[in-house]
C-alpha cells in the first residue's frame, strides 16, 4: 500500500511540474500567439473542426454569446487560421488536395435561427466559411427558433454551407435500420431540392453512432460523417466518425477556447486523445 501511495504522489508531482514548465513556456511566447497545428509523418496535419449550436444570450451551455463568438473569430484571424469546407477537407484526406496553412472548419449543429442573424453577419465580418448541419424536418415547419429554407439557401449561397443533421434529431442507435434508412435518405433528398445541388456530409444527432451505422450512412450516398468525439482530423480518422471540438458557454468562455485550440493538437501529438 505504501509503494502505491508513492508512486501515485509521484505521479502526480511530475504532473505538476510537467504543468509549470508548459506554463511558463507559453508565458513566454510573442502576443498573440500564432497558430501552429501540430503535423507527424504518418497521420499529417492535424484539422481543427470546431463544434458549435446556439449563437446567442440563452443561458445554457450550448449557447455561446455573439460577443463571444465575435472575439472567437477575431483570434483565429488575428492567429493565422483559415476557414474550409467539408469538400476542402475530404480532398485533403483523400490526399487529392492540400489545405492552407491553419486549417479550420467551422460547424453548427442543428440549424438554429441565431447561426443566420447572429452567426452568419459576424462570419462575414471576417470573411470566414462555415457548415451548419439542419434537421431538415425542422426548417419550414413553424418550430420556433430554427433556419427557413430561404435563409438557408442565402447563406448556402455566400459560403456557408448547408449539410445535413438528419429528418429529426433522433438518437440513431434507438432505431430500426428502416428507420435509419429514412433518417438519412430523406433529409439528404429534402435538402437538395431545397438547396439545388449534392448534400454530401451529415453530422450525427447526439453524436451516436455505432459501425453499422457508420455503414449506412455510406450507403446513403454520404462522402463522410461527424461525430461529436472530441479531437482533431487527420488522415488517421475515420471518414464516417470525424472529431470535432465542442464550444460551450462557460464561466470563462473565451479563455476556454483558445485553451481548447491550442493545447488540443499537442495532447494529441502526445496519443493523449485520439484512440
Amino acid at each position: 500500500m505504501k509503494r502505491q501511495i508513492f508512486s501515485w504522489r509521484y505521479i502526480i508531482m511530475i504532473v505538476c511540474i510537467l504543468a509549470a514548465a508548459g506554463a511558463v513556456i507559453f508565458s513566454q511566447q510573442p502576443k498573440p500567439l500564432q497558430a501552429t497545428m501540430v503535423a507527424d509523418s504518418e497521420s499529417g496535419t492535424k484539422v481543427l473542426v470546431l463544434n458549435y449550436h446556439k449563437i446567442d444570450h440563452t443561458f445554457i451551455s450550448l449557447a455561446v454569446r455573439p460577443e463571444d463568438f465575435d472575439s472567437q473569430m477575431k483570434y483565429l484571424r488575428n492567429n493565422g487560421y483559415h476557414t474550409i469546407t467539408p469538400d476542402e477537407l475530404y480532398d485533403a484526406l483523400a490526399g487529392s488536395s492540400t489545405l492552407p496553412e491553419n486549417p479550420v472548419l467551422i460547424t453548427f449543429d442543428d440549424g438554429y435561427e441565431d447561426n443566420y442573424t447572429n452567426a452568419y453577419p459576424i462570419l462575414k465580418k471576417y470573411g470566414f466559411k462555415a457548415t451548419i448541419f439542419v434537421v431538415t424536418g425542422f426548417l419550414d415547419k413553424h418550430k420556433k427558433g430554427y433556419l427557413s429554407w430561404d435563409q438557408a439557401r442565402e447563406m448556402d449561397k455566400n459560403g456557408i454551407n448547408i449539410e445535413s443533421h438528419t429528418v429529426n434529431h433522433r438518437s440513431m442507435t434507438d432505431l430500426t435500420d428502416d428507420e435509419l434508412r429514412s433518417e438519412l435518405v430523406d433529409s439528404k433528398k429534402k435538402a437538395e431540392a431545397e438547396l439545388g445541388h449534392a448534400v454530401n456530409y451529415i453530422a450525427y444527432p447526439t453524436g451516436t453512432y455505432n459501425l453499422h451505422i457508420a455503414q449506412m450512412v455510406k450507403e446513403a450516398g454520404y462522402k463522410a460523417a461527424f461525430t461529436i468525439k472530441y479531437g482533431n482530423v487527420d488522415k488517421a480518422s475515420n471518414i464516417y466518425a470525424l472529431e470535432r471540438v465542442p464550444i460551450f458557454h462557460t464561466e470563462e468562455t473565451n479563455k476556454d477556447f483558445i485553451e481548447r485550440i491550442r493545447f488540443q493538437p499537442i495532447f494529441e501529438s502526445f496519443g493523449w486523445m485520439k484512440n
